[in-house]
């Protein structure tokens, strides 16, 4: 007896088939893996790694899938490169870093290129784990001696991004700014370990400018310059757990260098603690005209451990030599900004000082909570030009 075949109803075998495609489109297989030794890198720290690198990149640009550029334990040496991701396919790169990228240890190689590692118009950019080494002390002891130096490149630059995260990362030794945020969105810079000598010049440790929806966490940064500051253009910016020392503190600013300026606001920087360093919490701007302002700051549980200048807005900036502002009026706007419980010990009698433009004086400054003592006796405040409130404990007595 012959069998019969028995065929499905249409409807049912579309479905079958929509079902059977739509799993088959969203099981995606292992991330593509770039290894940098595979383009021909080596690990030795002599051998110039930088189309390696290069190569690595475009591979991973290339690929349609989100896809990872794996750095294997050892040192590389790199000399200036851009990822640029304006061509890249992927929507996300990450680069997992198990070894250490060293620049060329003679500081005339790069020192009057801006930035050694720059990322440039990325999307979904992941940096993870890894050292880099920029081996700036050659170029240190050329400025610590007054000579004609260059002024040195910083070290990492991710420029025009949106939606990066950098995890892990540790920054030695810059010969200038360690990391710089420029032109960007949604960036996420996590337990980063940032190191420099206190005596090293000019080695911010993050610098972040243009830039929207920044957050700093979980962090230690040492420098001989600013463990953090915040140029024009800065807003909702997140800062947290962040332990800084030696350096110059957490800074807004300088701020005010031209007349058309963007401003500066939602801000928020809490749970640091401050160890040796010469400024705490800070608002710099020049003593010249500007369009600029500071708006929307909270300075919030912050611990002062011999810190020369714990709470500092400092309006009459001029850099030495320059006589470009002498006599003149900062145009920065300062209002509404907050420390609130903020304790420990103050380098100096005077540990809140508050001098501010006699042009636009601050207004809406709040102390909530503030204890500094100095030398296990009680420290000062000086305002000059401030304006606003104060609530709870605060020693120093305010001056506002």
């Amino acid at each position: 007896m012959a069998t019969k075949i028995r065929f499905l109803p249409t409807p049912i075998i579309v479905l079958i088939l929509t079902i059977f495609l739509n799993s088959s489109l969203t099981q995606s297989g292992p991330t593509p893996t770039y290894n940098v030794l595979g383009f021909g890198a080596k690990s030795d720290g002599r051998s110039d790694c930088t189309k390696s690198f290069l190569s690595a990149w475009a591979a991973a640009c290339a690929s349609v899938q989100p896809s990872t550029i794996y750095v294997p334990p050892g040192r590389y040496l790199i000399g200036a490169v851009e990822f640029s991701g304006i061509a890249c396919k992927s929507s996300g790169i990450t680069l997992r870093i198990d070894g250490t990228l060293v620049a060329p240890s003679d500081y005339n190689v790069l020192g009057r290129i801006n930035t050694w590692i720059k990322f440039e118009r990325t999307n979904g950019l992941s940096i993870l784990g890894g050292t880099i080494d920029g081996q700036g002390a050659g170029l240190w002891a050329c400025k610590n001696t007054h000579k004609h130096c260059p002024r040195g490149t910083q070290s990492l630059g991710v420029y025009n991004s949106n939606n990066v995260l950098v995890n892990g990362l540790t920054s030695l030794n810059s010969q200038f700014f360690h990391i710089i945020i420029d032109g960007c969105n949604n960036i996420r810079l996590i337990g980063m370990t940032i190191s420099a000598p206190a005596e090293s010049p000019n080695t911010d440790g993050i610098h972040v400018q243009s830039s929207s929806g920044v957050t700093i966490m979980n962090s230690h940064i040492a420098t001989g310059d600013d463990c953090i500051s915040l140029g024009p253009g800065c807003s909702n910016v997140w800062a947290e757990s962040i332990n800084c020392g030696p350096g110059h503190g957490i800074s807004i600013g300088s701020l005010g260098s031209s007349v058309q300026e963007p401003g500066v606001q939602n801000v928020t920087v809490r749970t640091v603690t401050f160890t040796g360093t010469l400024n705490g919490l800070r608002i710099k701007t020049w003593a010249k005209p500007s369009n600029g302002f500071v708006r929307g700051v909270l300075f919030q549980h912050a611990t002062m451990v011999n810190v020369q200048n714990p709470i500092i807005i400092d309006q009459n900036y001029c850099a030495k030599g320059t006589g470009r502002c002498s006599g003149q009026a900062s145009g920065v706007r300062i209002s509404d900004v907050t420390y609130q419980d903020i304790h420990g010990t103050s380098a100096t009698q005077v540990a809140v000082d508050f001098d501010c433009s006699k042009k636009y004086p601050c207004s809406g400054i709040t102390l909530q909570d503030v204890h500094l003592s100095y030398q296990d006796q009680p420290a000062t405040a000086s305002c000059v030009n401030a304006g606003g409130t104060s609530a709870g404990l605060i020693d120093p007595r305010s001056c506002l």
